[in-house]
C-alpha cells in the first residue's frame, strides 16, 4: 500500500525493494525516458547481444532466445513506427524496452536482465550511440574540407592579403587561406576518430559494479557488437564518461573552428573588406532596410559555436568529482552530448552549403594587394639575402615605410612565386584524406543485431 499523495512502485525493476513508489512530481523531475528515447536501437541491439551470451552460458535455453530475440525485435518496429505505448512506469528507454519484451515474451523478458545491471546497461548504449555519432560527424567534416578544397582549387592562384591582428601583412592566395580552415578540420576529423576509439570498448557484463557470478561470456558479447575490445576495471566501465567528453570535446572544436571560418565569411562579405559576395541562398536581408544582404548563417557558426562549448562545461562539471561507481548525475550526460552533437552536425552541413557558394571578387582582392607594405617583409629578407643583419634589415625598411619612400623589390606575383606557397597541392593531399576519411566512417561502426 502507498500513503496519500504516493503510488505503487509496481513495474519497477527495483519494486522488490521499495513498497511505495515516487511522488509524481518527483517521477517527473527523475525520469530521462524524453532524452534517452534516443539510444532505443542501441538498447534493443545490445539486449539481444547479452542475450546470445545469456544462451551461450546457458543460462537461456534456445528456444527462450528464439524467443527474446523475435520479442526485442517487435519492440525495435514499435519504436521505429512510432506506435510503441509508453506507460507512466517508464522511466528510461531501458525500463520501457524490458516492460514491453515481458508483456510479449514473459518467460524470456524475465530472464533477460540476469547479469546485467542498468548501471552497465546505459554505459554499453551510449558508447554505441557515440560510435555511431563519431562516424556520422567525421562524414559530415569530409564534405567541408572537400568544399573548402574544390574552392581553394579554383582559387590556388588568386592572390589576397594576408592578415594578422586584422591589419593587412603580406600576400597569400585565396586557396591557402581557404585550406588554412580545412587543416583546422582535418585535426577535428583526427579527434572523431579518437573519440570513436575511446568509446570502442564494451562495459556490459560489470553489472552494477562488481561484475557477475554467472560466468557470461564478454568476448563473445563484444564481437557481437564490433567492439575492439573489452573495459578492463567494472568499477571504472560504469562510472566512465571520458568517452563521451571526447566526443564533445571534438564537437567544442568544430565549433570553435566553425566559428572561425564564419568570422572570415563575415568581414569578406562587409562593404569594407568586399572579397566575397554571398549567393542569395546562403544570405539574408532586413526587415526594414531594402540594400542588405547578411551573412546570416556565417553570424550563425559564430554563435552556435557556444552550444558544444556549455556542453562541454556542463559534462565536466556532472562528472568531476563524484564518488566511484555509479552515481544518478551521470544521468545528465546525454543532455549535454546529444546537444553538442547535433549542434555540430547541423553547423557542418550548413558550412559546407555556405563554402561551396561563396564567390570572390578578383578586383577587390587586387585593389586590397595595392599596398606595398604588403612587401615589407620582401624588402627586409631581400637584404637579409645580401648579407645584410636581420635587425638591422628590419629597422631600415620599417624606417622606409614610416618615411612613405619604401619600394617594394618585386610585385605580388614574384612575392608568392618566392614563397611556394602550392595551394593546390595542398588541395589535392586533403581530398585524399577525405577519401580515406570516408572509406574509414562507411566502414564503421560494424553492424550490431537488430
Amino acid at each position: 500500500m502507498s500513503s496519500a499523495g504516493g503510488r505503487s512502485s509496481e513495474g519497477k525493476l527495483y519494486s522488490g525493494r521499495l513498497a511505495e513508489g515516487l511522488l509524481p512530481e518527483l517521477e517527473r523531475f527523475s525520469s530521462s525516458l524524453a532524452v534517452d528515447l534516443r539510444l532505443a536501437r542501441f538498447d534493443v541491439a545490445g539486449s539481444i547481444a547479452h542475450a546470445r551470451g545469456l544462451r551461450e552460458a546457458g543460462l537461456l535455453s534456445a528456444e527462450e532466445l528464439e524467443g527474446v530475440e523475435a520479442g526485442l525485435r517487435r519492440v525495435a518496429a514499435e519504436l521505429e513506427a512510432g506506435t510503441f505505448a509508453f506507460r507512466e512506469s517508464d522511466e528510461d528507454i531501458h525500463t520501457a524496452v524490458e516492460r514491453r519484451l515481458t508483456e510479449l515474451f514473459p518467460a524470456g523478458g524475465a530472464r533477460l536482465h540476469a547479469g546485467r545491471s542498468r548501471n552497465d546497461q546505459v554505459a554499453l548504449d551510449l558508447r554505441l550511440w557515440c560510435r555511431d555519432a563519431c562516424g556520422r560527424l567525421a562524414v559530415l567534416a569530409a564534405g567541408v574540407v572537400d568544399a573548402l578544397a574544390e574552392r581553394a582549387l579554383a582559387h590556388a592562384e588568386v592572390p589576397m592579403p594576408g592578415y594578422t591582428h586584422l591589419q593587412r601583412a603580406q600576400p597569400i592566395t585565396v586557396g591557402h587561406h581557404l585550406m588554412a580552415h580545412a587543416e583546422a578540420l582535418l585535426r577535428d576529423a583526427a579527434r572523431l576518430r579518437w573519440a570513436y576509439e575511446s568509446a570502442d570498448r564494451m562495459p556490459l557484463g560489470s553489472g552494477a559494479l562488481a561484475g557477475s557470478t554467472l560466468g557470461l561470456p564478454r568476448e563473445s558479447v563484444a564481437r557481437t557488437l564490433g567492439f575492439a575490445g573489452l573495459t578492463r576495471n567494472t568499477v571504472d566501465a560504469v562510472s566512465d564518461r571520458d568517452f563521451a567528453l571526447d566526443l564533445v570535446h571534438a564537437c567544442v572544436q568544430v565549433g570553435l573552428h566553425l566559428s572561425r571560418l564564419g568570422e572570415d565569411v563575415v568581414l569578406w562579405a562587409s562593404a569594407e573588406f568586399g572579397f566575397v559576395r554571398l549567393a542569395d541562398r546562403v544570405a539574408t536581408g532586413s526587415s526594414l532596410m531594402p540594400q542588405k544582404k547578411n551573412p546570416d548563417i556565417a553570424e550563425l557558426l559564430r554563435g552556435r559555436s557556444g552550444r558544444a562549448l556549455g556542453g562541454y562545461t556542463a559534462l565536466a562539471t556532472v562528472l568531476k568529482g563524484l564518488p566511484l561507481a555509479y552515481d544518478r548525475d551521470l544521468q545528465e550526460d546525454k543532455v549535454a552530448l546529444f546537444a553538442a552533437v547535433d549542434s555540430a552536425g547541423e553547423c557542418l552541413e550548413a558550412a559546407r552549403l555556405l563554402v561551396g557558394s561563396l564567390e570572390f571578387d578578383t578586383a577587390r582582392l587586387a585593389a586590397a594587394l595595392a599596398d606595398p607594405g604588403l612587401l615589407a617583409t620582401d624588402s627586409a629578407e631581400r637584404l637579409v639575402a645580401g648579407g645584410t643583419p636581420f635587425r638591422q634589415a628590419h629597422h631600415e625598411v620599417a624606417a622606409s615605410v614610416r618615411e612613405g619612400t619604401h619600394q617594394p623589390p618585386w610585385d605580388v606575383a614574384r612575392s608568392l612565386a618566392l614563397r611556394g606557397l602550392d595551394a593546390a597541392g595542398q588541395a589535392r593531399r586533403a581530398r585524399g584524406e577525405v577519401a580515406r576519411l570516408r572509406e574509414w566512417a562507411a566502414a564503421l561502426p560494424p553492424a550490431v543485431p537488430i
